[in-house]
């Protein structure tokens, strides 16, 4: 039996992101921690282009391993580095608890996971009588993209809120280097 190239590829992207999440919680290096986090930002915007949602990856691209990232390094630049005793946390200085509270969350999240239809199966709500409705309403409005209605008509705070994010990381991003430029 062979395994569909998305299934595989959703394999590994989880695999990299659950690495370089423990990666970026347990490097005591600030910069090390930037870098890990912007390729698990970067991770987690290609599985969302994966899964059929480009807008939120590229949300993430562009917030998350994009200006977040050029941000921190731009903090990290202006301050000074302490000299470093290891990459790594030291192993008796996490808590014990704080590993169980971690592992009961992350056990009650999977607990979920056999509760959600498969990726791209018709079965899903979305392909149901709601899919229909608005595919027949747009067409009533007079916009000749059911997508663009979608976005505009039916998830218009959702795509405000997400224009608002994108719009908010750019006045921040500039505010910031343009102090860097004048300054």
């Amino acid at each position: 039996m062979t395994v569909p190239f998305e299934v595989a590829l959703s394999v590994v992207l989880l695999t990299f992101l659950l690495l370089v999440a423990v990666l970026t919680a347990v490097v005591r290096d600030v910069l090390t921690a930037v870098v890990v986090f912007a390729a698990y930002s970067l991770g987690l915007a290609i599985l969302w282009v994966l899964y059929r949602a480009p807008d939120v990856g590229l949300t993430e691209a562009a917030v998350g391993a994009g200006v977040t990232t050029a941000l921190l390094l731009l903090a990290i630049s202006r301050t000074v580095r302490p000299a470093s005793s290891g990459v790594f946390v030291d192993r008796r200085s996490i808590r014990p608890r704080s590993l169980l509270v971690a592992a009961f969350v992350a056990g009650g999240l999977l607990l979920t996971v056999p509760a959600l239809p498969p990726v791209g199966s018709v079965e899903t709500p979305a392909f149901g009588p709601v899919a229909s409705f608005y595919l027949q309403d747009t067409v009533e409005r007079g916009i000749d993209n059911a997508v663009t209605a979608v976005l505009v008509v039916y998830r218009g705070f959702d795509t405000f809120g997400e224009v608002a994010v994108v719009f908010t990381a750019a006045v921040a991003a500039l505010a910031v280097f343009g102090r860097e430029v004048s300054g």
